[in-house]
């Protein structure tokens, strides 16, 4: 494997973990060989394939991963089990944790938090916390539901949708008719009109 980066030899704690500082080993993307990046506890949390990278004062540790062209820079922090990849970005003082996944051409920026088992990902354009809402264990399989913000509106991803409310509405009614879950899934629906229904 042709490694990408190195460690400088400087490090720093963050919540108990000692991150290092890298250094690009070679040109890729938008990066120039020697240029220094950003902070992470170890090589499985960044790849050396592809583009990704992690810029800044941004920190990647415990067992979460950066890959393929996603970008971790400002003050951002990704930790847990939390995957950034496709071409996503995650930037500003925004963090990403738990079993959370942002992928596609996704930003969280700003302050906001993605975490527990969201999937933010299309064109998910995400700088609050309130930019997101999750359901845990619903319809048949008990899936995840995730609801994001997009630059045109919001967006659901549940299971192998992704698409819009009118769109997933349209699904739930061929897919589940008048049950229980039709009925479980409209409910959610209401909750997610009123989240997104005006800017907070």
């Amino acid at each position: 494997m042709n490694k990408k980066y190195e460690f400088t030899g400087e490090t720093k704690v963050i919540n108990g973990k000692t991150l290092k500082r890298i250094r690009a080993l070679r040109d890729f993307g938008d990066i120039k060989s020697g240029e220094i990046g950003g902070w992470i506890e170890k090589e499985e949390n960044l790849s050396h394939f592809c583009y990704a990278w992690v810029y800044d004062n941004a920190k990647v540790y415990d067992n979460a991963k950066v890959y393929d062209n996603a970008k971790v820079y400002g003050d951002a922090e990704v930790y847990g089990y939390a995957k950034v990849y496709g071409d996503a970005e995650v930037y500003g003082y925004a963090k990403v944790y738990g079993y959370a996944d942002v992928f596609g051409y996704a930003k969280v920026f700003g302050y906001a938090w993605v975490f527990g088992y969201a999937d933010v990902c299309g064109n998910a354009d995400v700088a609050k916390t309130s930019h997101t809402i999750l359901f845990a264990s619903v319809g048949t399989r008990s899936d995840i539901l995730t609801a994001f913000r997009t630059k045109t509106g919001f967006s659901i991803k549940v299971g192998c949708f992704l698409g819009s409310l009118e769109l997933f509405l349209e699904k739930v009614k061929e897919t589940h008719g008048d049950s229980k879950y039709a009925k479980e899934y409209e409910a959610i629906a209401e909750v997610i009109k009123i989240r997104f229904s005006e800017e907070d």
